[in-house]
């Protein structure tokens, strides 16, 4: 239960540009592509996660749909029962598990000292998703031929960007990992969809 919380609270969080050493041509094209990313502000997803932490893991699926002001994710197990259902908006974090307990916190890392016992640096997924830094500094970064982010590092994670979709003109993440001193996660995106 504590894995998949800290998978949930994953996706609920905030990321500044030092490009890795690149061609000047390669330059272009990532900042091209960066600015295609730029217009996205909200978005659903419906996807597979897989984390593993301390050595033992968690697998599901899971729905988000994320706004500049909120973020609504539901965490589904393996067979489909929703296991939980988490809400962030600016001032505040709950989450409600199948017995339809609630936990509330004012922010992502206070919510995950309550439930699981030890902070998570979380901020910046919602641009991660979409194959983008976020402002702070980033430690490492590489990209494709096409622009597109292969590996970041950035705010003590690593991550890795191993397949990407057309969508909007543009091309999202498909495959993405995630990997701090004490969780993996990855998520594999099977759906994009605008928020209406």
């Amino acid at each position: 239960m504590r894995f998949f919380l800290a998978l949930l609270l994953l996706s609920l969080a905030g990321c500044v540009t030092q490009p890795a050493i690149k061609p000047a041509a390669d330059s272009t094209i990532h900042k091209q592509h960066l600015n295609s990313l730029g217009r996205i502000q909200a978005f659903n997803l419906k996807g597979r996660i897989a984390v593993n932490a301390n050595g033992k893991g968690y697998s599901g699926s899971v729905t988000w749909a994320h706004q500049q002001d909120k973020d609504t994710m539901d965490v589904f197990t393996p067979l489909g029962g929703k296991a939980a259902h988490i809400v962030k908006s600016a001032s505040e974090v709950s989450l409600t598990n199948t017995k339809g307990e609630t936990v509330s916190a004012q922010s992502v890392e206070a919510l995950t000292e309550k439930t699981l016992g030890w902070r998570l640096p979380l901020s910046g997924l919602s641009d991660w998703a979409v194959g983008r830094p976020t402002a702070a500094p980033i430690t490492h970064q590489a990209w494709d031929e096409l622009g597109r982010l292969t590996q970041l590092e950035q705010q003590g994670w690593q991550i890795e960007y191993t397949q990407y979709t057309a969508y909007l003109n543009t091309v999202l993440p498909q495959k993405i990992t995630l990997k701090n001193q004490s969780l993996q996660l990855r998520l594999v995106i099977e759906q994009w969809s605008a928020l209406p």
